[in-house]
């Protein structure tokens, strides 16, 4: 697992920099479709951001959702130290894993490329943790990157931590969610079509979500 928080980013952007955008435009991307399909009136006490990296998500899950703490979860200690220096606070925490099954249920669990760095054979069980730790009709928001899409993999292979990950296929992502435990699943909901060459044809992605060639895709299991 990658361990060296101070070139993280080098590392995403020589990859990410092919779309034209930076981190921050797909996670608030990835945030804003969310928000739209978690219900109107869902108001999460406790959010776990599981495999935060550098925290800078955990920022924004703070942002949109004002009234709710935040937890960030990763396996990195310096990735830990580097999200705690720059984004914790009194509603800002992040954990290890020695931690990470102490913690209080949660309300969401927001998870983003985590999985295709998990060795297939634990994947299940992860998933069942995240389960464990969820409160009754909790929800989870399972990101991964979308192994259909060439730009994707074009992507992954430029950047050095994500070389050796295998990708996950939304179909796949269903099989292991329901094996983990969860029987509610949405539909994959796929985003980010559009590089930024051609972002005038970016208003047209809220008609593609289902079309199955989105940079990323996500789940919305409860």
């Amino acid at each position: 697992m990658f361990d060296c928080a101070k070139e993280y980013d080098t590392m995403l952007d020589k990859g990410i920099k092919l779309s034209g955008e930076d981190k921050q435009f797909f996670v608030r991307g990835r945030l804003r479709d969310l928000s739209r399909r978690l219900p109107a009136d869902f108001q999460p006490g406790r959010i776990l951001d599981f495999g935060c990296g550098l925290g800078d998500t955990a920022k924004h899950l703070a942002e949109l959702f004002p009234n709710s703490e935040i937890i960030g979860f990763d396996t990195s200690e310096q990735a830990i130290a580097h999200a705690s220096r720059t984004y914790g606070s009194a509603r800002i925490s992040f954990t290890n894993p020695a931690d990470l099954l102490r913690l209080k249920t949660v309300d969401l669990c927001y998870t983003n490329g985590v999985f295709h760095h998990i060795a297939p054979e634990e994947r299940i069980g992860v998933i069942a943790q995240i389960r464990q730790i969820l409160r009754p009709a909790g929800y989870f928001a399972f990101f991964e990157n979308n192994p259909w899409n060439p730009g994707t993999r074009l992507v992954m292979s430029r950047i050095p931590f994500d070389r050796e990950a295998q990708p996950i296929g939304a179909m796949q992502a269903r099989r292991l969610l329901q094996k983990g435990g969860f029987i509610h699943l949405a539909p994959p909901r796929y985003l980010f079509y559009f590089p930024r060459p051609l972002a005038f044809l970016r208003s047209l992605e809220s008609f593609l979500v289902r079309v199955p060639l989105g940079a990323q895709y996500y789940i919305l299991a409860q």
